[in-house]
């Protein structure tokens, strides 16, 4: 019994301990949590008056700084918490902080920067140069933002587009007059109506292009891109869009006021641009079909230089279609004011021309006449050594064509080894083209880019495309914008994840890329021109509903002022348009300065990865903003 009672009281000891030694740690892990949270409290708190005495003490000794001075602003700013967001650019530029960009002269609302003009008058007239680019050097460059005409409304949507514009946003009525029995153009009341008619035309646009279906299939999707020069307001390009062919439509700044602007307004491709000493600026073998309908160029002039640079453009089996003097002659002679004489010269000369390049007159008929490009060069070198009347070009890249100076000689095809075989290889028809492998990547002729990398490429930007249209209502909207420009095409991908939307999409490739894809973009069945963004695009204000650029200002640091490219894009951009750009988070952050200065509304999103990815995405709506009206321009 004794045993038992001592192993009870032995068990009953250790309990005891036990507990003890719980409340010990207890005990001192409390005094260690207040003796650090005091330390904690002592460290941050303000000094006392007797350190600030001392501090002032201090200070007033040579050499010595004020010890506690720092301590103190530190404190005071820490006083309060901030919750606001800290992920800023750590050295913004100096531009970017002090940006203004006050509204332009109303009587500016038109400006090209460079196809100006007056500026246009200090350059030689002889080849038309003064008609090409000539831009502004760095002092002359406009530092504030073009406005709209008063009374700017957002166009018409298409196709309505097609027939019609507001008169408020052209408010130019001499085509109306000029071209009243031509069918051009109309004003009715706060519109123009544009009748689809032309000069070789009078029948209409849809008339005229079934004329040519009769003599060339235009049906099966092998014609897909074309290139209309010397456009009018582009009535044959707006009316092979239905068609399902897509036309770049081109005419000088100066030959009929605001003729390119017209064809923009009614939501058709086109650019300002002429045929004089530079090449036009696509790449080599680009167009299926080239349109001249009295265009006024003279062809046959200067060693047949401007067919040459038309062959350039035109694919291998390509089609050059001409109307209007001098084709014809004999019926409409009297009406051009011309001698029989001269007329038949100048046939003779544009069909000596055409020959010399190799090309076949596939047919003339009535007012039309059409030439073929062959698809090869085998039988055309054979030609040359027999007549020697044109030479081959040698030593230059067919696809440069940036401020490059034409030639006389024949841009060379690339090689074949059987004369059956398409020069540069065959493409798909229309709309297979659009995803098949361009020919330049599967030939290997552009270096760097392979076929799983186009492949890859064409599903990444349908991913964006939908990522972008659950962010931006505006884009996902069937039918809200209509002409849209990508600043940075690469492979066209934006483009193409957009085919079933109601838009058409200019892209441009800048001459300072890495790869020059444009000839990609061509094959694919879409459009688009180079661009140096330093410089002003040649197109007119208000030119598109929607631009986008993918590491745009990436590209161009170092090169020129971000602030110039973001007031060219709010140049060409319309009231209410609509922007995003995905680059650098710290890029994006200094555009969004320069962006909210130009009253743009302005944020930031996520990458479509998520938020840990450095590239982040911009979205910008321009806010609507015109000139005052006339009356008000010096109160």
């Amino acid at each position: 019994m004794a045993n038992w009672a001592a192993l009870v009281q032995n068990c009953v000891s250790k309990k005891q301990n036990k507990q003890l030694t719980r409340l010990y740690l207890l005990t001192f892990t409390t005094f260690l949590c207040t003796l650090f949270y005091l330390l904690g409290l002592w460290q941050h708190s303000p000094p006392s008056l007797a350190a600030i005495s001392a501090g002032t003490h201090l200070s007033g000794r040579r050499n010595c700084p004020d010890p506690t001075s720092k301590f103190l602003s530190n404190s005071a700013s820490n006083s309060t918490l901030n919750f606001s967001a800290t992920h800023f650019s750590t050295d913004p530029d100096e531009a970017a902080r002090g940006f203004h960009a006050p509204p332009c002269d109303p009587a500016l609302s038109e400006y090209t920067p460079c196809e100006d003009v007056q500026r246009s008058l200090l350059f030689p007239r002889e080849d038309l140069i003064y008609r090409e680019r000539h831009c502004p050097v760095e002092a002359e460059v406009l530092r504030c933002r073009i406005p709209a005409p008063f009374g700017y409304r957002v166009p018409l949507r298409w196709p309505e587009s097609r027939d019609a514009a507001w008169f408020a946003n052209v408010p130019h009525k001499e085509l109306t007059v000029e071209k009243k029995n031509q069918n051009w153009v109309r004003f009715e009341g706060d519109r123009f109506r544009f009748p689809g008619g032309g000069t070789m035309f009078p029948r209409g646009a849809g008339a005229y292009i079934d004329d040519i279906g009769k003599l060339i299939n235009l049906k099966d999707g092998s014609i897909r891109t074309a290139l209309d020069t010397g456009c009018g307001v582009a009535s044959w390009g707006a009316y092979l869009l239905s068609r399902d062919i897509l036309a770049v439509s081109f005419a000088p700044r100066d030959t009929h006021e605001a003729q390119v602007q017209f064809a923009l307004e009614r939501g058709v491709p086109a650019l300002i641009g002429v045929l004089a000493s530079i090449r036009l600026p696509y790449p080599s073998r680009a167009f299926d079909m080239a349109h001249c309908s009295r265009c006024l160029i003279p062809w046959g002039q200067r060693e047949g230089i401007y067919l040459t640079e038309v062959d350039r453009v035109l694919r291998p089996g390509g089609y050059w279609i001409l109307s209007g003097p001098p084709i014809n002659w004999q019926s409409h002679w009297k009406g051009w004011e011309r001698t029989r004489e001269s007329l038949n010269e100048e046939q003779d000369t544009i069909e000596k021309v055409a020959k010399s390049l190799c090309w076949k007159k596939l047919v003339q008929k009535g007012d039309l006449a059409i030439w073929q490009k062959p698809t090869n060069h085998i039988h055309c070198k054979i030609t040359r050594k027999v007549f020697k009347n044109r030479p081959f070009c040698m030593a230059k890249d067919p696809d440069t064509a940036w401020y490059t100076k034409m030639e006389t000689c024949l841009t060379p095809l690339p090689e074949v080894n059987d004369v059956s075989e398409i020069s540069g290889g065959k493409l798909s028809n229309w709309p297979e083209r659009l995803t098949a492998v361009p020919p330049r990547i599967s030939s290997g002729s552009l270096k760097g880019i392979t076929v799983e990398m186009f492949k890859e490429n064409t599903e990444l930007w349908k991913k964006r495309v939908a990522y972008y249209k659950s962010l931006d209502y505006q884009l996902a909207e069937h039918g809200r914008y209509r002409n849209l420009l990508d600043m940075n095409a690469f492979l066209g991908g934006f483009a193409a994840a957009l085919i079933d939307d109601p838009v058409w999409v200019m892209n441009t490739v800048p001459v300072e890329a890495e790869f020059n894809t444009l000839g990609v973009i061509y094959e694919r069945g879409l459009i688009g021109t180079y661009q140096n963004w330093c410089e002003a695009m040649s197109t007119y204000p208000r030119t598109y509903d929607f631009i986008h650029g993918d590491s745009v200002f990436s590209l161009y640091q170092n090169r020129c002022k971000m602030e110039d490219i973001l007031l060219e894009m709010d140049r060409i951009l319309r009231p209410q348009g609509g922007v995003i750009l995905r680059d650098d988070v710290d890029v994006l952050l200094k555009v969004k300065k320069i962006a909210d200065a130009m009253q743009w509304d302005s944020r930031i999103a996520d990458h479509e990865k998520g938020p840990h990815q450095r590239e982040k995405i911009f979205f910008a709506v321009k806010q609507y903003w015109t000139a005052p009206p006339p009356q008000q321009k010096h109160a």
